[in-house]
């Protein structure tokens, strides 16, 4: 699929998703009335209050709860993670009082100055993020959720953290290492291999705390950790599953798009719709048409090897269920409704999705019969129902809700199932299950009887963490170059600065204040470093900072129109001539011009959903 392909549809259904009021129709499933949808949405509420009630009752403050001996466990650093991550899910339910009490007590209590080596990957995703998405909350009265005694303890806690996670990216290759002792640093005895996934998926939760805090440095070492892994990429522009962080050498070279992979994926698009920064975009379309070249075959994608795109395994795994959401935010709709129709056979087939299912014997994968309540192919489908309101996706998610209610239920919460054959119970509720398998879960009902929450009808777009938290594109966020030039704002020199030292973007004047090519996307800045170090003066502004410009205001530029030129003619040797305005595409800084310039992708022909049928192998290393 080439990348052009994909450029047309990229910003018709990121306008789609990233807001509330659009929608293409509002149909509600053949089985599924408004009143059962409404129904549903009050019954995934329960859900989650039968589990945070669990958990707060008989596990706080430890990890984790045990949720069929009613017991608590430490599971990750010691520092009430299931609260951390449930906080923006509170928020979302609009639960005003838990949230506050919440924060308070973490705001109180929680520390990080202990002995304790956690995962740098899952510290960020779940501890850092839920912290990041909670501050946002709390500390913005058009969220609704503000909280008057607060005073950005959420957000320190976040810093002290983020500093203490830092050693580990203290590498030749920029590449984090995987675990990291929140006291003392890098034990010297700490393996070099880490996956993909891990040392790739940071960028957002590190590049928002830049971006609040205006210290650059978090910013800039996860981009590096991406551009590490990049720069390692195979001549098919395919990336492995493990590398050695000092030498850059691959140690799996299995590529794919699930386990120790996935979420490279995701934070490469997801970053670039946050942040507006084109060098993710670039990286996400190179690879992504990659993937569908050497990695699907419709509907089941593979793994291959990196190097001669051999297929490895002919496997499905559960956490390559993300694939078809993360496809409708870069508007690739007809294979993510026929990639869904097929993993959601697995489903129907056992109830659940189980970690592996090998689709040379349609069977499940020897020693790969658990669900530990994952969140994917429920995030997928909320997704899809958002993108096309097709009613066989609330039909879908009404299956979910029974698999797990009668499937996963334990007396203090609910379980993670060993066998999804005979659904058999394990006494461990990961702190996902409220951060994201309830929540996606309530967001697809709320959204078919008439959203009315915080993501839909807030005050911001927000982007989901590949854990589920809430990233709100606010000008702070989103703007980091501009939030500071408007008419009124008082500036600080190191916000003016900021841009230039973080943005990874050529110090070339004609790159930053022209345009790049990426396929047939013309893609202007917004506005140039060159615009912001002109105005940066030493010391706070007292007065009116520099105002932007009438083309930066809008999101259009002014450039010169290049000419064709014959193939084996470089870009340096066009000679321009009378300019011209190209309009951004830039859907973090403009959301709603040149629409009318987007052409959408077709809805999915219905008779193309497949079930599960013999295909082509798939991989299985371990999960990070």
């Amino acid at each position: 699929m080439g990348t052009s392909k994909q450029s047309f549809g990229f910003l018709f259904l990121v306008s789609i998703l990233l807001s509330g009021n659009f929608f293409i129709c509002r149909s509600l499933a053949d089985g599924v009335t408004a009143e059962e949808a409404r129904q549903l949405r009050d019954e995934v509420r329960e859900m989650f209050y039968h589990a945070f009630d669990g958990y707060m009752e008989h596990a706080f403050p430890l990890d984790e709860l045990r949720p069929l001996s009613c017991e608590g466990e430490d599971s990750l650093g010691g520092y009430a993670l299931t609260l951390v991550d449930s906080l923006d899910t509170l928020a979302l339910l609009g639960d005003r009082e838990r949230f506050t009490t919440s924060v308070e007590w973490i705001g109180k209590n929680l520390q990080f100055d202990i002995n304790k080596t956690v995962s740098v990957f899952e510290t960020t995703i779940r501890v850092l993020g839920g912290l990041l998405s909670a501050h946002l909350i709390a500390s913005d009265y058009a969220t609704g959720m503000k909280i008057p005694s607060y005073d950005n303890q959420l957000l320190n806690l976040a810093e002290d953290l983020a500093q203490r996670l830092l050693p580990a990216f203290d590498t030749p290759t920029g590449i984090p290492f995987g675990s990291v002792n929140l006291l003392h640093g890098v034990d010297e005895h700490e393996s070099k291999i880490t996956s993909t996934a891990g040392g790739g998926t940071l960028t957002l939760e590190f590049g928002v705390l830049s971006r609040l805090t205006n210290d650059p440095i978090f910013e800039q070492v996860t981009k590096k950790a991406v551009l590490g892994i990049w720069a390692r990429r195979s001549k098919l522009n395919l990336v492995g599953a493990h590398i050695n962080v000092f030498t850059g050498e691959w140690t799996q070279k299995d590529a794919g798009i699930g386990t120790s992979i996935d979420s490279f994926y995701e934070y490469l698009l997801k970053a670039y719709l946050l942040f507006g920064d084109e060098e993710y975009l670039y990286i996400f379309q190179e690879s992504y048409q990659a993937a569908m070249h050497y990695l699907f075959n419709d509907p089941w994608y593979v793994e291959v090897n990196m190097d001669s795109a051999a297929i490895v395994w002919p496997l499905f795994n559960s956490l390559q269920a993300f694939w078809p959401g993360l496809q409708v935010l870069a508007g690739d709709i007809d294979p993510a409704v026929r990639t869904h129709a097929a993993f959601f056979s697995v489903w129907k087939r056992y109830g659940f999705t189980p970690e592996g299912f090998n689709l040379a014997t349609l069977t499940i994968q020897q020693g790969q019969k658990s669900y530990p309540l994952r969140p994917e192919l429920i995030e997928s489908t909320y997704l899809l129902y958002k993108a096309t309101r097709d009613p066989r996706y609330l039909d879908a998610g009404r299956d979910m809700v029974a698999s797990l209610q009668y499937g996963t239920r334990c007396p203090c919460g609910y379980c993670h199932i060993s066998d999804v054959e005979f659904h058999k119970k394990e006494d461990h509720m990961e702190s996902f299950f409220l951060a994201e398998t309830v929540k996606y879960l309530w967001l697809l009902f709320d959204l078919a009887v008439g959203p009315d929450n915080l993501v839909e009808n807030g005050p911001y777009k927000y982007i989901f963490s590949t854990e589920g938290h809430l990233l709100p594109a606010t000008p702070q966020i989103s703007l980091k170059r501009e939030h500071c030039s408007y008419f009124g704002a008082y500036c600080k020199d190191s916000d003016s600065k900021q841009g230039s030292e973080t943005s990874g973007v050529s110090a070339d004047p004609q790159e930053t204040n022209g345009s790049k090519f990426y396929g047939s996307w013309v893609h202007t800045g917004f506005p140039s470093d060159s615009f912001l170090e002109s105005t940066s003066v030493p010391g706070l502004i007292k007065g009116l900072c520099p105002g932007l410009t009438h083309g930066q205001k809008y999101g259009i530029t002014y450039l010169p129109l290049v000419d064709t030129a014959p193939e084996d003619v470089s870009p340096t040797q066009k000679e321009p001539s009378q300019p011209t305005v190209v309009q951004s595409h830039s859907v973090v800084v403009v959301s709603d011009q040149g629409a009318h310039l987007i052409q959408s992708k077709p809805n999915s022909d219905h008779k193309n959903a497949q079930e599960v049928s013999p295909g082509r192998p798939e991989s299985d290393p371990p999960k990070i």
